[in-house]
């Protein structure tokens, strides 16, 4: 099993909305007690046993546009297919603290879920934590660039007890 965090690489995007998905990997990876994480596959992995199953944790580090590219590696190198990987990322459109899991399906118009559906297919697992969107003054929901800056912002202090709780089910659950 891979179990996949999107998120963008490098020290000022490491609280950002679009990182939850390193977030929840790398939470994974510590309680199971996984081994160091080491540069491969233009990527940082791990590895880690749960329920006596090997699993490999990975964080591309290609930047949230190109993650199919460093997972197709992946996928390559140890033959596996889609269908092996869980991947964890952002989704503003579901509220904040929401997660859905599920088989397959449409990427939302996620840059990365994009870039993985090119490069590896759909039938890959999603695990989508809500983040919330952003609305406008007028309570509409933001577009465009606002929604950019929105993802590509740090999490506030109010986030604070959802998003803990969000982690801490994934945790848990441990996939």
């Amino acid at each position: 099993m891979i179990l996949v965090g999107l998120g963008n690489p490098g020290d000022e995007y490491k609280n950002h909305r679009h990182n939850i998905g390193f977030m929840a990997v790398d939470a994974i990876a510590e309680n199971i007690g996984a081994g160091a994480w080491k540069k491969k596959f233009q990527s940082f992995v791990a590895d880690g046993m749960i329920d006596n199953k090997k699993v490999l944790f990975v964080k591309p580090q290609t930047y949230m546009n190109l993650s199919g590219n460093a997972v197709r590696e992946i996928l390559e190198f140890y033959n596996f297919e889609p269908e092996n990987v869980i991947v964890f990322h952002d989704d503003i459109d579901l509220v904040r603290g929401d997660i859905r899991i599920k088989q397959g399906g449409s990427n939302g118009g996620h840059n990365g879920l994009k870039s993985l559906d090119e490069q590896i297919g759909l039938n890959y697992k999603r695990v989508r934590l809500g983040i919330g969107r952003p609305m406008t003054e007028d309570g509409e929901p933001v577009k465009g660039d606002a929604v950019t800056n929105f993802v590509l912002s740090n999490f506030s202090k109010s986030d604070k007890e959802w998003l803990e709780k969000t982690i801490a089910f994934c945790v848990e659950r441990k996939f």
